[in-house]
């Protein structure tokens, strides 16, 4: 199935915001925003070495660079336990 104009947009704000730190939860419309947590709680690390093509710990990267907040830190690792 092909993805849709939302989903694509809510990946691209993910890698965005998450992995490449060149866009920030203020920049993307509110209405995205838990979308796009969801994304990356789901994609993306926290545990270092979790597949051979994901090395990196890509939320605590996010973290420490300053590209997400700690609140929007745990709101995202919230949705992998959830």
């Amino acid at each position: 199935m092909a993805e849709t104009l939302r989903q694509r947009l809510v990946r691209g704000y993910a890698y965005q915001i998450y992995v490449d730190g060149t866009k920030r939860f203020t920049d993307i419309n509110a209405q995205y925003h838990e979308e796009v947590k969801q994304y990356a709680a789901t994609y993306f690390t926290v545990e270092p070495f979790a597949t051979e093509e994901n090395r990196t710990k890509q939320l605590d990267i996010a973290l420490v660079n300053g590209w997400i907040t700690q609140q929007e830190y745990d709101e995202t690792v919230a949705y992998k336990v959830s």
